[in-house]
């Protein structure tokens, strides 16, 4: 789905910001990019040291100029004036020095935003505005796009079920690992009601990942149009799995999360098989892809 956004203001860049990135952000610095072969969008968590900047201007740099982006819009969500400032300055700098215009700079805060590099007119304690009945919300949800109140929401859609993951460790005491045709059979029938029906079936799905080609045979084959399906059925799964077996369908829930354009819920993925693995495979090319905003399409063009 696409929803196209035409902002004039700054309080059309605010209201863009959850639209685009699915929730609202806290302690973020969001980029907002235009032109460019790809069109994207990225979020950082806000470092509170000053030593962070420079890493944190050069992580948003590699995609920009990767991608040919012609303009940037920056928004920090901070209470802290005197980083914005820096940050804005940096910011501002590093894109300029390779020929990327700095459209806009604000800081967020409290239902007020700021203008960390200077704006004449605007004043020391800030513009106050209200989104909550934005036009672009309103797009958005006609679009059918949801937009979560915090990332804390979209993290909520990954976290344990502690009851349903109690009965998938029963389940596992008598479980077999699922036949490579038996994976391919349980997704088919769980995808319409997105859900495993029992924790006997889901525990033997979860035995079946832990072998390299019943686990490929997963997710290597799917395609974008795949993805608004498969998403429901790999967090439910996720929510449903013991910390030991968690970090294989957490991967492959990163990777559809991606395909669908859900870098918010990927990141969360991410970070829940990351804990429980740190070396899984999978989980760190899907960290790296979104660290370096690689596109879903890209997919596309490597199975063709």
């Amino acid at each position: 789905m696409t929803t196209t956004l035409n902002a004039k203001s700054p309080e059309d860049l605010l209201a863009a910001v959850p639209v685009v990135l699915g929730f609202a952000p806290e302690d973020s610095l969001v980029m907002l990019t235009f032109g460019g072969y790809e069109q994207f969008h990225a979020r950082l968590d806000l470092p509170l040291t000053d030593e962070a900047i420079p890493e944190c201007v050069d992580t948003l740099l590699r995609p920009a100029t990767t991608y040919g982006v012609e303009a940037v819009v920056f928004v920090l969500y901070t209470a802290e004036d005197r980083l914005a400032r820096q940050f804005a300055e940096a910011l501002i700098a590093g894109f300029e020095r390779c020929e990327i215009e700095v459209f806009d700079c604000l800081r967020a805060h409290a239902g007020r935003w700021f203008a960390p590099a200077g704006r004449a007119g605007v004043p020391d304690e800030g513009v106050p505005y209200d989104i909550s009945g934005h036009e672009f919300r309103a797009a958005a949800v006609y679009d059918g796009r949801v937009t979560l109140a915090s990332r804390a929401e979209v993290a909520a859609q990954v976290a344990p079920d502690l009851e349903l993951i109690a009965e998938t460790e029963t389940a596992l005491a008598q479980a077999m690992p699922l036949s490579l045709s038996g994976v391919v059979g349980l997704i088919a029938r769980s995808l319409p009601r997105g859900r495993v029906g029992d924790a006997e079936d889901l525990a033997s799905l979860l035995l079946a990942l832990c072998e390299p080609e019943r686990r490929g045979r997963a997710w290597s084959d799917l395609r974008r149009h795949h993805a608004e399906q498969q998403v429901p059925l790999w967090a439910d799964i996720v929510r449903r799995s013991p910390e030991q077996l968690v970090a294989h369908p957490a991967s492959i829930l990163a990777f559809v999360a991606w395909l669908r354009g859900d870098g918010a819920l990927a990141w969360c993925a991410v970070d829940r098989c990351l804990s429980a693995d740190p070396d899984n495979q999978l989980g760190g090319m899907v960290a790296e892809i979104l660290t370096e905003a690689i596109p879903p399409s890209a997919w596309e063009t490597s199975l063709e």
